[in-house]
This record gives structure tokens, sequence and C-alpha cells, in this order.
């Protein structure tokens, strides 16, 4: 783990793993809630953690660099559903790529608890982990012009709803009607990193 400076008050830290960010900022949102950090803001990201508005940057860096992050605790708080059509344009490709029907990809899809890893790319987007590393995908060769709001999709290790029409180069394999970004709901993002996430079935190949 390396951690590096960023202007007067903030850090940037650099784990090996996304499990280990996952460790460490459970274990920094636990030391901010029992008043042991002080820090504006904790952002994870795939591979790091900004750390923002510190009181002593300095000191907490030098103990980050020294530190052995313990094991992150069992997921808690309670699960956002998602209903989702498995009728994306993606899924037969996905399918092959698994080596399985659409159907099972929808099945083992929908049998994933997943965990918002960060957030990114457009207000409201989640990178969700969950699925094993033999279901990694590769992005599109070609990325979509516009991608349909509500599009569910995969890419790496990673799935991911569209908050928005944009361009995009997952793979598609459905859609929903979730509403991930309000700005008259608070908060306006319905995921958050940290957030357990459960995609259900409204439909799914070859169904209506």
């Amino acid at each position: 783990m390396r951690v590096l400076p960023v202007g007067e008050r903030a850090l940037l830290v650099e784990a090996s793993s996304g499990d280990e960010v996952e460790a460490l900022h459970a274990e920094l949102l636990r030391r901010r809630g029992q008043g042991s950090l002080s820090a504006r803001e904790i952002v994870p990201a795939a591979r790091t953690i900004l750390l923002d508005g510190l009181d002593e940057p300095d000191r907490l860096a030098s103990e980050l660099a020294a530190a052995e992050v313990p094991p992150a605790p069992p997921r808690a708080g309670a699960v956002v559903e998602i209903p989702v059509r498995y009728d994306g344009p993606d899924l037969a490709d996905v399918a092959a790529h698994w080596g399985v029907s659409p159907e099972e990809v929808a099945r083992i899809h929908a049998g994933t608890e997943f965990r918002v890893a960060f957030c990114g790319f457009a207000p409201g987007f989640g990178y969700l982990t969950g699925l094993p590393p033999r279901y990694d995908v590769p992005r599109r060769a070609t990325p979509r012009t516009a991608v349909p709001a509500g599009s569910v999709g995969l890419a790496g290790p990673y799935t991911g709803v569209y908050p928005r029409s944009s361009p995009g180069g997952w793979q598609l394999i459905g859609t929903t009607d979730t509403v991930l970004w309000d700005h008259a709901r608070v908060p306006a993002a319905l995921l958050s990193p940290g957030t357990r996430v459960r995609f259900t079935p409204i439909g799914s190949a070859g169904t209506a």
C-alpha cells in the first residue's frame, strides 16, 4: 500500500487490489464514525482511496503506510433490489463468452449479490462487483454512440446501470426502469460505495 500527498490536506492511498480497497474503505469509515479520523471526503475507486479535508495528513500518511488493513467486515445494510428485463442486445454474445445459454446468463446474474465498489463515469453510475472472475467480459470493440438510460451492462469484472443516455462500450444484457439519479431524491444517487445490490428478473431471455 502506497500513500501519496495530494495538495495540503488530502492523501491518495494506492492499494494492491479491489478487495484491499474495500477493506480499507470500511476501516476508514469505521474510524471516522468513531471520531478518530477527521476526513471530509473518503472516495474509493478501483485501486485507490482519496481522503480529503484531513487535519493531520502527514501523521495519517505515516500511520497508513505502516498499517495492516483488517479484513472487511461482513456486508451489512439493506439490499437495493433493481428489477431488470434480461433483453439486452449483447446477451447472446455474453452467453457465448461464458459458454452458457442466455437464460443461464440471466440466472447467474440475478442469483448474485453485488456490492458497489465505487462510483463514477456519470452521476449515479456505480461499479458493482460480485461475479466470479470467470465471468469477466471484455468491453465491445466498437463502443455505441448512445446507450439508453436504464441499460444493464457488463465490462471486465463490473456490472453497471447507465443512469442516463450516453456513449458506452459495455456489454448490454438487460434494461431496468429504476431511476439511478434523481435530483428530487435525498440522496440523489440510489447507489453509493458499499451498497448491496440484487437484480430481480421481471423478464428473462426468451420471455416477454
